[in-house]
């Protein structure tokens, strides 16, 4: 059995900026449309996104940063603290929506319904951390769906693989000094870039020591370093924990031609990345992965890059 779940809500679009801005509506929109057309939507089981109970979000976030960030939206508020992250009126329910997208996807393979799935959703989730939205990210949904995989199904050790090009600072902060979730991230990392964080001397602290693991590429690399990276740090990783399920950062920005950074990754080096987490998913979890939407941002490498993915994720 190799059923994929396929998480989306057109409420999604729903959370737009009042403004231009690279984190739209049309990424998501240029997603369904072309799984569609393509026919892979066809090749997946629809998975409906529900509101989560608040307890599930509480595992993850302050609940004075819940209500500051309700407010803001009730107010009419168009950005966070962090200015490059916008809201309009709709973004809290939205990115609500966004967090039951990523725990409908963990729901679904923790109870076997489905071995493996696609979330996708918006907005994007791991630079939240547990008392700040930034990077155009509100709640931080990846770990809100590891929590509730340990809360409600009693999954103790969780590999979460974030290949985002920007490096998941908040998923990072929040795991830090947990060792039951294994966070590895690769990303770019020169000075400037966003968030400016993900050194490889950032290894987790006190009992989550060893937990955290980044790999940090300097400007230019592509598939190649994206491989060694995967084979040497990655693979090793793996087999010292022995995870019980997968989370995927499922970022799409480090393609060549996406605008916001400088790695370049094509279609290729997307169908290698999720081939490799897919087999060690397949060697130590019973092929379990939940996948779930981070960035991207030029339209044409999104799409192909997410047909790669999902295509992966079918399996032959």
């Amino acid at each position: 059995m190799n059923r994929v779940g396929f998480v989306y809500h057109p409420d999604y679009l729903l959370h737009a900026a009042p403004f231009e801005h690279p984190e739209s509506p049309a990424r998501l929109l240029a997603i369904v449309e072309h799984l569609a057309s393509n026919g892979l939507a066809d090749r997946m089981v629809s998975l409906s996104p529900g509101y989560p109970d608040e307890s599930d979000i509480l595992r993850v976030h302050d609940p004075d940063y819940l209500r500051k960030l309700e407010a803001a939206c009730r107010r009419g508020d168009t950005t966070l603290d962090a200015e490059d992250t916008y809201l309009c009126r709709n973004s809290y329910t939205i990115a609500l929506l966004s967090a039951g997208g990523a725990i409908a996807g963990a729901e679904a393979v923790a109870t076997g319904s489905v071995r493996r799935a696609f979330c996708a959703v918006r907005p994007p989730g791991h630079h939240a951390d547990r008392t700040t939205g930034m990077g155009f990210c509100l709640l931080n949904n990846v770990a809100i769906a590891a929590r509730y995989l340990q809360a409600r199904h009693g999954i103790s050790r969780v590999f979460i693989v974030d290949w985002d090009v920007h490096h998941g600072n908040g998923t990072q902060a929040i795991f830090l000094e947990d060792p039951s979730v294994f966070f590895f991230s690769i990303h770019e990392h020169p000075s400037f870039l966003y968030p400016g964080t993900g050194r490889r001397w950032e290894t987790g602290k006190g009992p989550g020591e060893g937990t955290t693991l980044n790999a940090p590429m300097s400007p230019g690399a592509g598939d190649e370093e994206y491989r060694m990276a995967f084979e040497q740090m990655l693979r090793p990783a793996v087999e010292r924990f022995r995870p019980e399920i997968f989370l995927v950062s499922a970022g799409f920005d480090a393609h060549g031609d996406d605008p916001l950074a400088d790695i370049h990754i094509t279609a290729e080096g997307y169908r290698f990345m999720t081939r490799f987490v897919s087999e060690m998913a397949d060697r130590y979890c019973g092929g379990r992965i939940v996948s779930v939407l981070e960035g991207g941002y030029e339209i044409s490498s999104l799409v192909s890059s997410v047909e790669t993915h999902v295509r992966e994720l079918l399996g032959p």
